[in-house]
């Protein structure tokens, strides 16, 4: 599905991403975990080019998705964020409605009749399991929902454009445990239908909702392997160290 090789990545003369190369299934979890300035956030952010926002970026190698590189010229950089979602840290609702916000992208996207926006938006919403709590507020302003309550509304806004991927950036740490908790039940289900890749300083999280995880350390990729066996039976004594809170 994702096929990362050989990818390096400068910021400037600072070697932020050194020789990264991995293979992410379709239809699975896969967690990046790693102190903080690893370079696991950098890595999600290469899979739908935002590094591309930073001038003085520098990338070489390829990721490839679906068998196509997205670093190629011609790639058209908005349909490529249309198929590669992304949730971020704090979540981040425009300043509309609950349903302007997830028919934000389908109108942007050239969606223009109401009844195919109302089935959108439902869907979104259901599929980010937030319907039943929203359905008669969707006029409502999305600033008057709960934190854990707007992140599943930003998981749905996501949802909306009908991605391939979607990419969550430590999406509950800014949530409390229950708000946390209906969001990894929420990641687990969306992995029937989307290849989804979660950062997370949380290693109970990366281990309760990933199938595989990969280990970062000062920009390299130290160790990348099925979660099971990352958390329990490590080959790199530096990802046992991690794992079991020796430093990080």
């Amino acid at each position: 599905m994702i096929d990362i090789q050989s990818l390096d990545l400068f910021y400037g003369e600072f070697h932020a991403l050194k020789n990264v190369s991995m293979f992410l299934p379709e239809k699975s979890i896969t967690a990046f975990i790693g102190p903080s300035g690893c370079g696991k956030s950098t890595l999600l952010r290469t899979l739908n080019r935002m590094n591309d926002m930073i001038k003085t970026v520098k990338i070489k190698g390829t990721v490839t998705i679906h068998g196509n590189n997205i670093y190629e010229p011609e790639v058209n950089v908005e349909l490529l964020r249309k198929r590669v979602g992304m949730v971020f840290q704090q979540p981040n609702p425009f300043p509309k409605s609950i349903y302007d916000n997830v028919a934000y992208g389908p109108r942007i996207h050239g969606t223009k009749k109401k009844s195919e926006l109302d089935d959108i938006v439902e869907k979104s919403l259901r599929d980010a399991a937030l319907w039943d709590e929203v359905k008669g507020d969707l006029k409502k302003s999305a600033y008057g929902l709960s934190g854990g309550q707007q992140q599943r509304l930003c998981i749905a806004r996501a949802l909306a454009v009908n991605p391939e991927v979607l990419l969550m950036d430590e999406p509950t740490s800014a949530l409390d445990p229950i708000s946390t908790l209906k969001i990894e039940e929420l990641i687990q289900q969306l992995k029937e239908k989307y290849t989804i890749v979660i950062v997370t300083h949380n290693m109970q999280q990366a281990g309760r909702v990933s199938d595989q995880t990969a280990f970062f350390l000062n920009g390299e990729m130290v160790e990348f392997s099925e979660t099971d066996t990352i958390f329990s039976n490590p080959v790199d004594q530096r990802t046992e160290d991690y794992v079991t809170g020796r430093f990080g």
